[in-house]
C-alpha cells in the first residue's frame, strides 16, 4: 500500500507516525494482512530518521497490532471494523433542488420477468468478438501515450465511424468533426445545458416523457414544462411562449411509442426557426425498425442548423457500454469541445477505440440485424398477447424495445405495478412518466430483456392481475 503521513512540528516525531498508524488500524484503512513499508523507505518518504520510523513500528508491534516477518517486512496484524466515514456534523448543505430530484428508475429485487422498458438483452451480444478487439486495444503497442490521447470530442477513428454508421442507418447528415463521444445521453444533455442554456430558461418535454432528461434539466435550474402528445407526437400548438429549447423523442416517443407524423416534425422545425429555439432529438432505439416506412430524422430534414441529434450504444449493445454521441453544427463545435474537456475530458480511450473498430469492421450491423430479428418475434408476440386484455389499449409502435399501452381512467396503474412486482413481473407505469399534465394511464411492456420462452409466462401472470383489478 501507499501510506502518507503527515507531519505537524517535528516534535516527538515517532509518537506521531505511531498515533496516526494506530488510528489507520483501528478505523479500518489499514486491513489484516497489509504491508506496511519498509523503515528506510518510510523515513525517506518523511525525510526523517529510519530509527525514528523503527520505535513507532516496534511500538505497534508490542502492542500486537503490527507482527514482523524476518526477510518479509511488516504487517497489520489486528484491525478495527470498517473505515469510519465523513464526520456527520459537517456544515455543507446541497443546494435545495436536490431534496427534488430522485433517481430513476429505483433499482427492485427480486424480478424473474424483467418487462421494463430500456433493457436489451444482454446475451445476443457478440462477446467473443468484443473480446478480441478490446485484448488488441489493451496491449501496450495500441496505448497511446495518454498526454497526448485526449481530443475531448473522442477518437478520430470512432467519430469517423459514428458519422458512418448514422449517415447510412438513420440518413443524419454528419462529418466526424460534428460528432461529440459522451458517455450516453444523460451526458449530452447535461453539455447541451452547459452550451446553450442559462439557468431559469423554459425547456419543453413530452408529457408524458423520459424522467431522467427532465430530472436533469430541473437540477440545472431550468423551468421545465410538460408539453401533451397525441396519436402524432408533440402538439406545437401546445408549446409555451419564452421556451429555449425542446426536448423531443419523434422517432419512438418514449414512453408510448408512436412516431411524430411529418406535417408535425415540420410544424415543429418551422415553429423553432420562428421563435429562435433549439431542439434535442434523442434517437434512442430506432436502429430496431419492424415495419413501416422508415422515419426520417429531425436532423435530416433541419435546413437550419438547430437540431442536436443524440444517440446511444447502451440500447444495442451493452448497457455497462456507457458511450454516446451528439452531433452539432460547426457553429457548436468549440463550445462542445471545451465543455466536454472541462467536465470530464474524454471517456474510456479503449472502449472508444474497441467500438471505431467493431463499427468499422462491420459487427455492429450485424449484430443489429441478427438482434434486430429476434427483437421483431418477441414485439410481435407481445403485441399479440397484450392486444387481446381487455380495457387494454395498445399504443401503435414499430420501432424500439417496448410497447405501451393505455388503461381506462381512474385505474391505479402504478398499484397494479406494484402487484405484478410482489409476483415477480418487473414493468413501468405510464404514470411514471407524466410532466405537468394529467397522467396517462397503462402499463408499458418492455421485451428487450426477456427470452422468447419466458414472455408467455410473465405475461400470463401479469394478465391474472390485471384481470383482478378489473
Amino acid at each position: 500500500m501507499d501510506l502518507h503521513v503527515s507531519l505537524v512540528g517535528r516534535r516527538d516525531l515517532a509518537g506521531q507516525i505511531y498515533r496516526q498508524l494506530r488510528a489507520a488500524i483501528l478505523d479500518g484503512r489499514l486491513r489484516v494482512g497489509e504491508a506496511l513499508p519498509p523503515t528506510r523507505e518510510l523515513a525517506r518518504r518523511l525525510e526523517i530518521s529510519r530509527n525514528t520510523v523503527a520505535v513507532a513500528y516496534d511500538r505497534l508491534i508490542a502492542e500486537g497490532f503490527l507482527r514482523g516477518r524476518v526477510g518479509a517486512g511488516t504487517f497489520v496484524q489486528e484491525a478495527g471494523p470498517v473505515p469510519r466515514g465523513a464526520p456527520e456534523a459537517s456544515p455543507l448543505r446541497p443546494r435545495a433542488i436536490w431534496d427534488e430530484v430522485s433517481v430513476w428508475p429505483t433499482w427492485t429485487p427480486g424480478v424473474r420477468w424483467d418487462f421494463r422498458a430500456g433493457l436489451p438483452d444482454v446475451r445476443l451480444f457478440p462477446y467473443e468478438s468484443w473480446r478480441r478487439i478490446m485484448a488488441g486495444r489493451l496491449r501496450p503497442s495500441a496505448l497511446d501515450d495518454a498526454a497526448a490521447a485526449g481530443d475531448p470530442a473522442g477518437l478520430p477513428d470512432l467519430r469517423r465511424a459514428i458519422a458512418r454508421h448514422v449517415g447510412v442507418s438513420r440518413s443524419v447528415r454528419a462529418s466526424a468533426d460534428d460528432v461529440v463521444v459522451t458517455s450516453g445521453i444523460q451526458q449530452a444533455l447535461d453539455l447541451i445545458v452547459r452550451v446553450l442554456l442559462e439557468p431559469g430558461d423554459v425547456v419543453a418535454v413530452e408529457d408524458p416523457g423520459y424522467p431522467p432528461a427532465r430530472l436533469l434539466f430541473q437540477a440545472a435550474g431550468m423551468r421545465v414544462r410538460g408539453v401533451p402528445v397525441d396519436a402524432e407526437g408533440l402538439r406545437v400548438d401546445a408549446l409555451p411562449d419564452g421556451t429555449r429549447a425542446v426536448y423531443v423523442t419523434p422517432s419512438h416517443q418514449f414512453p408510448l411509442g408512436m412516431p411524430m407524423s411529418l406535417p408535425r416534425r415540420r410544424e415543429l422545425l418551422d415553429w423553432a426557426r420562428r421563435r429562435d429555439v433549439v431542439v434535442v432529438e434523442d434517437d434512442y432505439d430506432t436502429e430496431y425498425r419492424y415495419g413501416g416506412r422508415p422515419i426520417e430524422p429531425l436532423q435530416s430534414i433541419d435546413e437550419d442548423g438547430r437540431v442536436l441529434y443524440l444517440g446511444t450504444f447502451s440500447k444495442i449493445m451493452r448497457p455497462v457500454l456507457r458511450l454516446g454521441f451528439l452531433v452539432a453544427p460547426p457553429s457548436l463545435h468549440r463550445a462542445f469541445r471545451i465543455a466536454r474537456y472541462v467536465s470530464s475530458w474524454h471517456a474510456e480511450l479503449p472502449s472508444q477505440a474497441a467500438l471505431a473498430r467493431f463499427i468499422d469492421d462491420g459487427l455492429l450491423a450485424q449484430h443489429i440485424r441478427r438482434s434486430r430479428r429476434e427483437y421483431q418475434a418477441r414485439h410481435e408476440r407481445v403485441a399479440e398477447l397484450v392486444g387481446d386484455w381487455p380495457g387494454l389499449t395498445l399504443v401503435p409502435s414499430a420501432a424500439g424495445l417496448h410497447l405501451s399501452a393505455t388503461l381506462p381512467d381512474g385505474t391505479d396503474d402504478a398499484a397494479l405495478v406494484r402487484r405484478a412486482l410482489a409476483e415477480g413481473v418487473g414493468l413501468f407505469a405510464l404514470s411514471e412518466f407524466a410532466v405537468d399534465g394529467p397522467s396517462v394511464l397503462g402499463l408499458v411492456f418492455g421485451y428487450g430483456a426477456v427470452a422468447r420462452p419466458e414472455i408467455d409466462v410473465g405475461l400470463a401472470r401479469l394478465c391474472d392481475i390485471v384481470a383482478g383489478l378489473g
